[in-house]
């Protein structure tokens, strides 16, 4: 089982992060970027799945700068506080707390390549971190707000997880993006909504995108 630790980002901003290690000497380490329901149960499963896979993994609360502690649930009221927080951020703390949370890895495990993932408010958070941070690798799982941002540019390798009926990051979206930012390798999956990695969340979750997109990631 993992477990919440304290984190120190350079202006001095103190927030929570969840750490999963695994049983054996880390073969890498990953940032896990939280969706807008905060570091929940779904987000430290995803923590302990990659411990389990031999990886460091750790998610930082992005969202204490607001509220420390906060999830959101799934429904209509929680949609909207997460709606709300995504907007009014500011994505120069978040690149803060990130490069934090990698630098502790780093710590952790010396001599190991660390990434960052993310999930929909945290896919976007990824994106970003791939072109303004320093990581081995991103993986962008529908960011949300992702293609709002066609002119940065990453350095290193992206790959990006989106459904075909993904209303937050529509096709169309999708192909203006790639029209100007061809660098990341989509994979879009057919069927498959917004949160369809999700399992905690029936209406959403879509087993066999999950299955194969889970392959990539770790590929």
């Amino acid at each position: 089982m993992g477990q919440f630790i304290d984190l120190v980002s350079p202006d001095g901003h103190i927030f929570k992060g969840y750490l999963a290690k695994p049983a054996v000497a880390p073969k890498g380490a990953i940032v896990v970027g939280m969706e807008m329901y905060g570091v929940n149960g779904y987000l430290q499963g995803v923590c302990e799945d990659f411990a389990r896979e031999g990886y460091l993994a750790l998610a930082p609360a992005l969202f204490d700068r607001f509220e420390p502690g906060l999830t959101s649930p799934y429904d209509d009221a929680g949609s909207a506080v997460g709606k709300d927080l995504s907007a009014r951020i500011d994505h120069a703390h978040t690149m803060l707390d990130v490069e934090t949370s990698a630098a502790f890895l780093r710590d952790q495990a010396p001599d190991t390549r660390v990434a960052i993932m993310g999930y929909c408010f945290g896919g976007t958070v990824t994106w970003l971190a791939a072109c303004r941070a320093s990581f081995d690798a991103a993986i962008a799982y529908y960011g949300s707000d992702m293609c709002d941002y066609p002119d940065e540019i990453p350095n290193c390798p992206v790959i990006c997880h989106v459904g075909d009926l993904d209303t937050a990051v529509p096709p169309a979206a999708v192909t203006a993006f790639r029209r100007k930012r061809p660098e990341p390798r989509w994979y879009v999956y057919e069927g498959a909504p917004h949160g369809f990695d999700n399992a905690t969340r029936p209406v959403r979750y879509h087993a066999a995108a999950a299955v194969l997109a889970k392959k990539r990631t770790l590929a």
